[in-house]
């Protein structure tokens, strides 16, 4: 009776919205604790004189736990269910989260932040394993391109209520991950464990594949192109505020000022992806088109001589920015059979996340050989508008066969 109740179940508004929220709180752990650097820094720079860099180190090291154990994450939501292993994770993401509220040290609260990376390891894959359980592909696209929609507009509710609790206490700032709690008791009530799409895939000459035959060779071409796309994604995410610097610009407030209006193109780029999914564009072309974004909002900010060529090649990178999460996890979803999509999106996760580490060791090298960062802008987004006329070109020889 169980199972059958379980096959008749559809996902509807209760079961996306928590999906999409949950999805959220991995993007908390990096974006609320920025305003708190310096006062965490300040607090422990007396009894740690490492403080200046181990601080930064420790906001960033939940990623370097998602990029190395979330293909694992991926193998016990296959292996054990998507419904457990969030509500698990979930509930540990809260109270690993505020732990450092009651710590003293700061190597405990370092080790503290590794342990968060796992909880958002599983958070991660399950929630984007989920997405392709619950939805077929009109329903993902509405899902994700929300998600992208949400996300910023969450970043700077976060962001302001992050700076009201440090001017409160250094370490009001971990009080903020509580609210894994309440998303918690809203997984409990709406999420369900799904059935496996076989079906579904069958009818659509989508045969499942055997349970040993995990697709490699899809899944090879989904982490090289994750990895790329990702590296190019960071290069503005991490240095644009060096960029700003060689133009002139230093002042943080300054540079917060200016930047306000073209950071909205990420909800332009979020839109832009659904509303070209809904023409019939396939996820192949997208990745061609937010490359080309990226790539040309890159090139101009590394041609530019004044703020306004900054703002129009912000403009160009952050709808780019916009489009190329949701593409990357609706191209991987469609790829992956449902006894296989755990471990294929813990493979998607990990790559992505490398990306994100891998990203400033590549511009340093870059800056290094042209010996400015505008330089490494320009080389960076001649490399993506490449990679996105390559692309373009394998789905030209892919549809002449196909007409063949």
């Amino acid at each position: 009776m169980a199972s059958t109740s379980t096959v008749e179940r559809k996902a509807g508004l209760a079961q996306g919205l928590t999906v999409i929220i949950a999805g959220f709180l991995p993007i908390l752990a990096i974006v609320s604790m920025f305003p708190a650097i310096p006062a965490i820094i300040g607090h422990f720079a007396a009894s740690d004189p490492t403080a200046g860099t181990k601080v930064p180190s420790m906001v960033t090291a939940p990623g370097l736990t998602i990029a190395l154990v979330a293909m694992f994450a991926g193998l016990m939501v296959d292996r054990f269910g998507r419904r457990s292993l969030l509500l698990v994770s979930t509930f540990f993401y809260g109270l690993v989260g505020a732990a450092p509220f009651f710590l003293e040290h700061l190597d405990a609260i370092y080790a503290s932040r590794l342990l968060l990376g796992l909880c958002e390891a599983v958070i991660l894959t399950t929630v984007n394993t989920l997405i392709a359980d619950y939805w077929p592909d009109e329903g993902r696209r509405k899902w994700l391109a929300l998600q992208g929609l949400v996300g910023p507009a969450l970043s700077s509710v976060m962001i302001f209520f992050a700076g009201t609790m440090t001017a409160w206490r250094w370490n009001g700032i971990f009080l903020l991950y509580l609210l894994a709690l309440p998303i918690w008791l809203a997984m409990l009530r709406w999420m369900f464990e799904p059935a496996s799409d076989a079906t579904v895939r069958k009818m659509l000459g989508m045969d499942e594949a055997r349970a040993e035959d995990f697709p490699w060779s899809a899944m090879l071409g989904i982490a090289g192109l994750t990895l790329f796309s990702s590296a190019i994604y960071y290069v503005f995410i991490v240095n644009g505020a060096t960029v700003w610097q060689e133009l002139g610009v230093s002042d943080p407030q300054s540079i917060g000022q200016i930047t306000a209006l073209p950071t909205l193109f990420i909800l332009a780029g979020a839109s832009l992806f659904w509303w070209l999914g809904n023409k019939g564009v396939g996820s192949p072309m997208l990745i061609a088109i937010f490359l080309g974004f990226l790539g040309a909002g890159l090139a101009v900010m590394g041609l530019t001589r004044g703020w306004q060529g900054m703002i129009l090649g912000m403009a160009l990178q952050q709808t780019g920015a916009g489009m190329a999460i949701p593409t990357l996890i609706a191209w991987a979803q469609s790829q992956l059979p449902f006894q296989h999509r755990g471990r294929g999106m813990g493979i998607w996760t990990a790559t992505f996340f490398f990306g994100q580490f891998s990203s400033p060791l590549l511009v340093s090298v870059l800056r290094g050989a042209v010996g400015t960062m505008q330089g490494a802008f320009l080389i960076a987004g001649i490399i993506s508008a490449v990679g996105a006329a390559l692309l373009l070109v394998v789905l030209s020889g892919s549809a002449r066969q196909a007409r063949a």
